[in-house]
């Protein structure tokens, strides 16, 4: 059941699968957005005020939020029951972006194959945040993976990409080479004509978003730059959020992230129109996303972890 826009927000201090099993019969997710741990192997910190650093613990590091273990059997075991629990809460229509990176992903994509089914897996978007080490010495990953399940018939799913966050300009010899005529206004275009139809494409509308995703800068690491740092550890840009949100429901939809850290898909979503459902078992990750909430301006309704 989609929300309605006057639906109440949720944040649950607790773990996904106790979240899942308190909510409401009838609620379910149009969207979920999971950034598990990665198997990094050592305790991500805050960065709590200035001076300090966040991510791996080290001296200088502020308050530790979680340990991320580099077993990844461990994490596939811990995700992979937490991630049929989600399934249930799903739409029929909805989506789920899983959000991993080298160390984990085909791992985690056995395993939510084991949950939704091959037939549901959708695709995978490559997004390179534009940090990470790339040393003389030895093979350097500078991107991540998010795994797209449908919850029942990927043709059903919503995909919107007519917004200008889901759009990239055209390439220039594209431009030179295919958009030669001009409409009565002014704006250049290129016709295509497939199985005995015209189809009209504009320059300035831009071509649709592939798989790889290169415009989106990751948080800088140790220096609050950006008005929207909060100081976690592994905190993802809003214009993410905002792009997959966009993308993959409607206003009055429900988005949940249930591995929610810092808090961005939920204030994002809640921006745009739709309503929140999220939970984090770190005690730091929910009073940095109830900072963040009420900050926003943000109502929402606090559920205290069961007993």
């Amino acid at each position: 059941m989609s929300a309605d826009p006057g639906s109440e927000h949720l944040l649950f201090e607790g773990d996904a699968a106790d979240a899942c099993l308190a909510l409401p019969a009838d609620l379910t997710f149009d969207l979920v957005y999971l950034d598990p741990p990665f198997a990094v192997g050592s305790t991500m910190s805050t960065r709590d005020q200035k001076g300090q650093a966040r991510g791996r613990k080290q001296p200088k590091s502020g308050r530790d939020a979680y340990h991320d273990s580099s077993d990844v059997e461990q994490l596939i075991a811990h995700l992979e029951p937490r991630l049929a629990r989600i399934r249930e809460r799903m739409s029929d229509r909805a989506t789920l972006y899983l959000h991993m990176d080298y160390r984990a992903v085909h791992d985690a994509k056995v395993a939510a194959d084991r949950v939704f089914g091959r037939r549901s897996f959708v695709g995978e978007v490559v997004w390179t945040p534009g940090n990470g080490g790339r040393g003389a010495r030895g093979f350097t990953v500078t991107h991540h993976t998010l795994l797209v399940y449908a919850r029942k018939d990927r043709k059903c799913i919503v995909y919107q990409c007519d917004h200008p966050l889901l759009r990239e300009p055209y390439a220039a010899t594209s431009l030179k080479m295919h958009f030669t005529k001009t409409d009565r206004d002014g704006r250049r275009y290129r016709e295509r004509k497939i199985r005995s139809k015209r189809y009209r494409y504009y320059a300035d509308e831009g071509r649709r978003l592939g798989s790889v995703w290169t415009d989106i800068p990751a948080m800088v690491a140790n220096t609050p730059l950006r008005k929207e740092a909060t100081g976690y550890p592994t905190q993802k840009p809003e214009r993410l959020l905002e792009r997959i949100i966009r993308a993959a429901s409607h206003e009055g939809d429900t988005v949940a992230d249930l591995m929610c850290g810092s808090g961005t898909t939920l204030v994002v979503a809640a921006q745009l129109g739709r309503r929140f459902v999220g939970s984090d078992q770190s005690p730091v990750a929910i009073e940095t996303t109830r900072k963040r909430l009420d900050q926003a301006g943000l109502p929402y309704r606090l559920v205290p972890p069961s007993r």
